[in-house]
């Protein structure tokens, strides 16, 4: 329940298209108001050829502090960033941004954070694993960092997009700490595969990978949060594999998100 909404309440928007999917409004804004805080998250619909112009025009706003990114606009949105952290600036993306005291926006990408931090609230330690990653984009992108900085001993990288994924498979290497490969839709001798693709949120969507390669050893996780289980997610499930819903991500990046947007606010 919003306790509060009135004149003097700050704004922050979550940009993304398309943007029915996302659960994080009133999550967000119930966590700005627990913390005692008067602000909100409203959810907005932005086409990608739209977006520098929105960003340039809200910045307007004397009374919007902060802005979370959603697909497909993730490495558009770091150009607009006069600063970001050294974690954004190596993904060359962002999925939140503040605004600081001179008005200008500082971003952050904390997808990859949250998804490890996932994985081991539910039992997975990634370092010394064999990590097999679909999707080179902005998710794909931060949870691929971050397991890399989690000490995986190999990541394979699945893109369509085979430039995508070998400028990401460079990028990872040039760290010198974990073999990065280009990866199939095989996930067999993987001990973790995870989905970093919009593949499972419309009904017609293929698996993004082949879940014939799978034992119940492997440990199977997605992104997406609606549909909260996936096709992908109910195959590793009827292979006996544990999982890690799109929602568990959620769970901890609503809570990095939160502490980014409100560092140097709260009392």
């Amino acid at each position: 329940m919003i306790e509060r909404l009135d004149g003097a309440t700050r704004l922050y928007l979550i940009l993304g298209d398309p943007i029915a999917q996302v659960k994080s409004p009133m999550g967000v804004t119930q966590a700005f108001q627990h913390r005692g805080h008067n602000a909100l998250l409203a959810p907005l619909q932005i086409a990608p050829d739209n977006l520098g112009d929105f960003i340039r025009g809200a910045s307007l706003a004397r009374n919007l502090d902060g802005l979370i990114v959603t697909v497909p606009h993730k490495f558009s949105a770091h150009g607009h960033c006069t600063s970001a952290t050294e974690r954004a600036d190596f993904l060359g993306a962002v999925n939140v941004m503040r605004r600081d005291a001179d008005g200008h926006w500082h971003g952050d990408h904390v997808d990859g954070l949250a998804y490890v931090a996932a994985l081991r609230q539910k039992g997975f330690e990634p370092s010394g694993g064999q990590a097999l990653v679909a999707g080179a984009g902005g998710a794909g992108s931060a949870i691929a960092e971050a397991l890399v900085r989690a000490g995986v001993a190999r990541l394979a990288i699945h893109d369509e997009d085979a430039a995508r994924r070998d400028a990401l498979i460079d990028r990872l290497a040039s760290l010198e700490t974990t073999e990065v490969v280009a990866g199939s839709r095989d996930p067999a001798g993987f001990t973790l595969a995870i989905n970093a693709t919009p593949c499972g949120m419309g009904e017609s969507d293929p698996l993004p990978l082949d879940p014939a390669g799978l034992n119940a050893d492997t440990w199977v996780g997605d992104v997406i949060t609606a549909p909260e289980v996936t096709d992908w997610i109910s195959a590793a499930r009827n292979k006996g594999c544990q999982t890690v819903l799109g929602v568990d991500m959620f769970a901890a990046v609503k809570e990095l998100m939160v502490e980014f947007l409100l560092e140097d606010k709260d009392a």
